[in-house]
């Protein structure tokens, strides 16, 4: 059997104040599905600070997006959050993970049996880390305005350089499902190692 590989795994600084960082953080998670969601899509755009960012339009979606979204900030705003502070600002994470479906190969001491079924394999992890800022003052306020404006279009950058840079991981489609890649976005995932991600077999 051969050994199962690391994904590749893309980390993004993602900071925004508390006004801006629900419709930060859906701009830049629609942005990585624009270039890895396969399905059919009637595409969209939506302005962010003065950047314009393709969407996704699948209702399925925009509803997984929203609800972690939300969550991620509920957590900031919760006192009892495992969020962790960073100077001025509060740290999340929150990370997006494509797959795919293989057949699970047999195995010696099931036979037949274990040949039965699928398993996820994981090709690809988007790992945003998020800061969340409460300026004061306008001054502080104009700070950080610029600070995220900084911020999106470097992420939009680095999502776009690596998206037409690495291709070679991605899996062939092997199904006509309309979609052929299953993904996961997970909340404040352990990164001590990507196996804790995931069951493995």
């Amino acid at each position: 059997m051969e050994p199962r590989r690391n994904p590749p795994e893309y980390f993004l600084e993602i900071f925004a104040d508390s006004n801006s960082v629900k419709d930060v953080l859906k701009g830049v998670l629609n942005l990585i599905f624009f270039h890895r969601y396969f399905p059919s899509i009637r595409p969209g755009t939506v302005d962010i600070l003065d950047l314009t960012l393709p969407t996704v339009n699948d209702v399925e979606l925009e509803t997984l997006i929203d609800s972690r979204v939300n969550a991620l900030v509920r957590q900031h705003l919760s006192t009892s959050s495992n969020s962790y502070s960073a100077g001025n600002g509060v740290r999340g994470r929150i990370a997006v993970e494509f797959f795919e479906k293989k057949r699970k190969k047999s195995g010696m001491w099931f036979g037949s049996l274990a040949g039965k079924g699928e398993e996820e394999v994981c090709w690809e992890i988007w790992t945003l880390d998020v800061t969340i800022a409460t300026p004061r003052t306008e001054s502080e306020r104009a700070k950080v305005r610029k600070a995220m404006e900084n911020m999106l279009q470097k992420a939009a950058l680095k999502i776009l350089t690596n998206v037409n840079r690495d291709k070679d991981h991605i899996p062939p489609i092997t199904t006509s499902n309309s979609n052929p890649f299953p993904y996961r976005i997970v909340l404040n995932p352990r990164t001590d190692s990507w196996g804790n991600r995931i069951s493995l077999y």
